[in-house]
């Protein structure tokens, strides 16, 4: 059997989904922007660096969701998929996503972006699957919290197989697993599965990757 992992961001996505989400609510005002910017600016530049104190990080990022009306998220998100999604995605990705679910048995987007933000961009891309941070609801609306583990480095890999093992599979099942990512962070799943692919991978993981003989992809090329 065959495995396919996507990352989503600077992976799939030419961009990053988090940061454009924060970037989005400061440009649509529903966010103040001197407080706002820089602290997002701030995580980014963290998560690039590897140095990510991820509570820290989903604290400051959830809290905007936090009792909103959901037909009003709803409305935010359609426009934050039309504005700032739509151009994140390159024919490239979209080809490799559909070679992987015409020739794997399972496909799934694994990432450290809430699935509120995300499990419309894994619709568009025709993936099923998702493995996402989980925003905490209650009675349906967000709490500003995380529901469980967040999907962030080792973290990645126990909700792999807590997911896995809830469709009765262990990674070891697998003949080929694949993961395709870009960021440093990604790592340690990397190192878990049996074909690691570094996409527009970032200089510590591209350095790792070269070192390990692991294919380098681009999928962002002009």
């Amino acid at each position: 059997m065959k495995l396919v992992l996507f990352d989503l961001d600077n992976t799939l996505l030419k961009g990053d989904s988090d940061y454009a989400w924060g970037q989005f609510l400061v440009d649509q005002g529903i966010v103040d922007r001197d407080l706002y910017e820089a602290r997002n600016q701030e995580f980014y530049r963290q998560y690039q660096e590897g140095t990510l104190d991820i509570d820290a990080f989903l604290a400051f990022q959830l809290a905007p969701l936090a009792n909103r009306d959901p037909e009003l998220l709803q409305r935010w998100h359609d426009l934050f998929m039309q504005q700032r999604i739509s151009p994140m995605i390159t024919s490239a990705a979209r080809e490799l996503v559909d070679r992987a679910r015409a020739d794997a048995d399972l496909v799934a987007i694994i990432t450290a972006t809430n699935s509120f933000v995300t499990r419309p961009i894994a619709q568009v891309f025709g993936i099923g699957h998702l493995i996402a941070t989980e925003p905490e609801q209650i009675d349906g609306r967000f709490t500003g919290k995380v529901s469980g583990t967040p999907s962030f480095r080792e973290g990645k890999i126990s909700r792999l197989h807590h997911w896995l093992g809830g469709l009765g599979h262990q990674l070891s099942d697998f003949d080929e697993s694949w993961f395709y990512s870009d960021s440093r962070n990604d790592l340690p799943l990397l190192a878990s599965v049996t074909h690691p692919v570094a996409v527009n991978a970032d200089p510590v993981l591209k350095a790792h990757a070269s070192a390990h003989g692991w294919p380098l992809l681009d999928l962002h090329g002009d």
